[in-house]
């Protein structure tokens, strides 16, 4: 997909390519792609990069405060992410599949099968159908915002949040699903459980295939 950006800085250090304007697996499907090329290449040449944050629908490069001139950054980073967009390979898909087996038998399942009008084990079966796009890491350390929820599953978050939800929780909120990599408060509704080390091996562009333990 043809990708054009506007770029807005964050504070006076930061510069955020931006892409598009709403949550898009494609469109986030082509911030991945120009992540991964100037990730693996550091096109953005000697510049003092300290870090490089995909989301939805932008880039972040977070440079050293004081240690560049805006301008000069600025030209580089275009010229980096202007090649990057150049580059990229229709259909390549240069990430890995994370399989996370999940043992379903959550406080919230029975709750939201019935808010929908189905049986825990319908539900299971349309949450561990799609391959989720991990489109960004954020909220917590290796918290993975996903892609993907089937509509059907769509469920609000609880009126009155947990205080302490445990780690590993694999949970519903709204049009999304996530894993709590560790103990939070929170207020999506938990469906299951599953080990939140496994959290630490995804990266943005992964695919996390959510199984149930009692198939892997």
């Amino acid at each position: 997909m043809e990708l054009d950006f506007s770029i807005e800085m964050i504070g006076d250090s930061c510069f955020s390519f931006v892409f598009g304007d709403r949550i898009d697996a494609e469109l986030n499907r082509g911030v991945l792609a120009v992540y991964r090329q100037i990730k693996e290449n550091r096109s953005w040449g000697e510049l003092p990069v300290l870090d490089l944050v995909p989301t939805y629908r932008s880039l972040a490069f977070h440079l050293e405060p004081g240690a560049f001139s805006g301008a000069s950054a600025e030209a580089i980073l275009t010229s980096a992410v202007q090649e990057a967009l150049q580059n990229q390979t229709e259909g390549e898909n240069p990430f890995n599949d994370v399989v996370i087996p999940v043992d379903y038998s959550g406080p919230d399942l029975e709750r939201v099968a019935s808010l929908h009008s189905m049986t825990t084990d319908e539900v299971i079966a349309i949450h561990t159908e799609p391959a989720y796009q991990v489109a960004m890491i954020g909220f917590r350390p290796h918290f993975p915002y996903l892609i993907g929820l089937d509509p059907r599953l769509e469920t609000a978050r609880l009126d009155t949040p947990r205080t302490a939800i445990p780690a590993g929780s694999v949970a519903i909120g709204g049009a999304q699903t996530g894993v709590y990599p560790e103990p939070s408060p929170g207020g999506w509704n938990i469906i299951g459980s599953t080990d939140p080390a496994l959290l630490k091996q995804v990266r943005p562009g992964d695919r996390i295939l959510f199984r149930s333990e009692s198939d892997v």
